[in-house]
């Protein structure tokens, strides 16, 4: 496994700060924030210099109930390639949902939602890892997210959930102690008793962020200083295993880069008190004991072979049942000579369900849809409002003009327009929607304000001829009224 060292998140707004700060092994950039027919001279400076840069993909939604977009892979391929990487990275997350496994509407989440720790989300997800591993031309590694809500019904922990998945796979993992901090308290799950389970040999690298609290919650913000219990559970990390990389993430309200240094420090003190505890020289394959690293979370998971209530599949097979077809991945026979299985009816089952259940919840929180049984509905309430802004904090960064006519008034006016409101064309086109729904709707009130946006909006939206349909005459009537108003 490669050894990657201590690192720090590559952004646009740092990268004078971090090409100069000492003892920076390597970092990692979001793959599709980079072209890669013209790669940022800092990443080029950094890489003739020798520093290790690794893609850490957002948007192909592995956890989601589609096959992955074979073009979104391709680029992901891509980005590995120009920037020689020695592996790749995405999340074990649901981006999207909706479409042709639903026959509803495609939605766009924006952000990066839980999949439910079941046996169906399970099979996809083993699924849809290996559809990415075989396109991919290095190693894949998944990271474990945070989570404001938690899904009814699931049948695993998260730590169950992670070894399963790199059984079924082989695929590395990505471990964010942060995240593991924002489901302690977010939903109650002892992050000390998740590290136990988890199969510490698969760790690719570790992810250390900051956040907040805000009205009962923990928001994995990426924007604050790490707090300590965060360094502590990367403490506790690095005194079962020796992680082959650590890496610090700040993705917005960047401190000075003496502030960042000192972060730096303390991630790479954490480390050190871990090794230290473990007696200098953790381990890197069973933890520190020796013993399954999975520990007491996985009980009931059984070795591969015997299912979950200790039955062989045989005697499953002779009540009957169909070993194969019915149960889960973890019992069925494996593939040798790294021949895959074939696809089963039973996956694409799965699928299905998976669909139906992330697209009700996906419609829940962006476009004003009821909230699906079992939900906290005050959570799924928080979680709108979460998307919302964020959502309102990227539309801030396309088109700054709208912040800077509508002041202060420009975030609660975005997120009240975007609650309820799926984003659909991107960005940009989420700009000009905002502004136009503005516009119609009489507002902002001041006259001064309406006429800079109305100019704003004219000038972005066009004057290109429509064709003749019953959208392009909507559209023509919405023009002769912000024109006139």
């Amino acid at each position: 496994m490669t050894h990657l060292g201590t690192g720090i998140g590559w952004r646009p707004e740092i990268a004078d700060a971090v090409e100069a700060m000492p003892g920076v092994d390597w970092v990692e950039v979001v793959a599709e924030n980079i072209c890669p027919d013209h790669l940022p001279a800092s990443l080029t400076r950094l890489r003739r210099r020798g520093v290790t840069v690794v893609p850490h993909g957002v948007s192909l939604g592995l956890g989601g109930a589609e096959r992955p977009d074979p073009a979104r892979l391709a680029a992901l391929a891509e980005r590995a390639r120009l920037l020689e990487a020695p592996l790749v990275t995405e999340h074990i997350a649901f981006v999207r949902a909706g479409g042709a496994l639903t026959a509803s509407p495609a939605l766009e989440a924006g952000h990066l939602l839980p999949v439910p720790r079941t046996r169906d989300a399970l099979d996809v997800l083993c699924e849809n890892v290996r559809i990415a591993q075989d396109a991919l031309p290095v190693p894949l590694a998944v990271e474990n997210i945070a989570a404001l809500l938690a899904w009814p019904g699931e049948e695993l922990t998260e730590a169950q959930f992670l070894y399963e998945l790199a059984e079924r796979t082989g695929v590395r993992l990505l471990i964010d102690v942060a995240n593991l901090y924002t489901n302690q308290v977010n939903r109650g799950e002892d992050a000390a008793r998740a590290l136990a389970g988890l199969p510490v040999e698969a760790i690719a690298y570790v992810h250390v962020a900051g956040g907040v609290l805000k009205d009962g919650v923990w928001h994995d913000s990426h924007a604050h200083p790490v707090p300590e219990p965060v360094l502590d559970i990367l403490t506790d990390l690095a005194s079962r295993v020796r992680p082959p990389g650590v890496l610090l993430e700040r993705d917005d309200d960047f401190p000075s880069p003496a502030e960042l240094e000192r972060e730096l420090g303390s991630v790479r003190a954490a480390v050190a008190r871990g090794r230290a505890t473990a007696g200098g020289d953790a381990g890197t394959a069973a933890g520190p004991s020796g013993a399954d690293p999975a520990g007491a979370d996985r009980a009931g998971a059984g070795p591969a072979g015997v299912d979950r209530a200790g039955a062989e599949p045989e005697a499953a097979a002779a009540e009957g049942a169909d070993p194969e077809a019915e149960a889960p991945d973890a019992v069925r026979p494996r593939a040798v000579d790294g021949a895959r299985p074939a696809v089963t009816a039973a996956t694409d089952r799965a699928r299905q369900r998976v669909a139906v259940a992330q697209a009700s919840l996906l419609s829940a929180l962006v476009a004003g849809g009821p909230v699906p049984e079992g939900f906290d509905r005050a959570r799924i309430r928080v979680q709108a409002r979460a998307l919302a802004a964020k959502r309102a904090g990227i539309v801030a960064k396309v088109a700054p003009e709208l912040p800077r006519i509508l002041g202060d008034s420009y975030r609660p006016l975005f997120v009240g327009y975007a609650l309820g409101r799926p984003q659909g064309g991107g960005y940009r086109k989420d700009a000009l929607d905002f502004a136009e729904h503005l516009l119609l709707s009489g507002r902002p009130e001041n006259a001064r304000r309406r006429n800079r946006l109305r100019a704003w909006w004219l000038e972005r939206s066009g004057p290109a001829p429509l064709p003749r349909t019953p959208a392009a005459r909507v559209a023509r009537a919405t023009r002769r009224v912000l024109l006139g108003g």
